[in-house]
């Protein structure tokens, strides 16, 4: 009796990992949002209208929200502009979930908002 439980209980186990690997292989790879400082003179790149921190060399879509990426250009002196600001991120002192690349104004409460170090 005991060894008919414990056949059942390997066929499951050997069942259910099968099961697993072929849903997991079937699974899209998982797009790369990496970001290349140093860009071309003129190249062309890729990147999401609401999340601009996502910069493909192809198009396709978000990884993040699924929307089709937009088509830019950019030339040498904006990619001098990128590098230099590409570190700076800017925060409010009040909510730290802020968080935007370049200064304004917190959208919750209006104060300035500070660079973080």
């Amino acid at each position: 009796m005991k060894t008919k439980i414990l056949i059942t209980v390997l066929a499951f186990i050997v069942s259910g990992a099968l099961a697993f690997g072929q849903v997991t292989t079937k699974m899209p790879k998982k797009q790369v949002t990496t970001t290349k400082t140093e860009m071309q003179k003129d190249s062309v790149y890729y990147t999401c209208s609401m999340h601009h921190d996502v910069k493909m060399d192809k198009p396709g879509k978000c990884p993040k929200c699924g929307m089709a990426l937009e088509k830019k250009t950019m030339s040498t002196s904006e990619t001098k502009t990128i590098k230099s600001d590409a570190m700076k991120t800017y925060t409010c002192t009040m909510h730290p979930d802020v968080k935007s690349d370049k200064p304004g104004k917190c959208p919750k409460c209006g104060m300035a908002l500070v660079e973080k170090k």
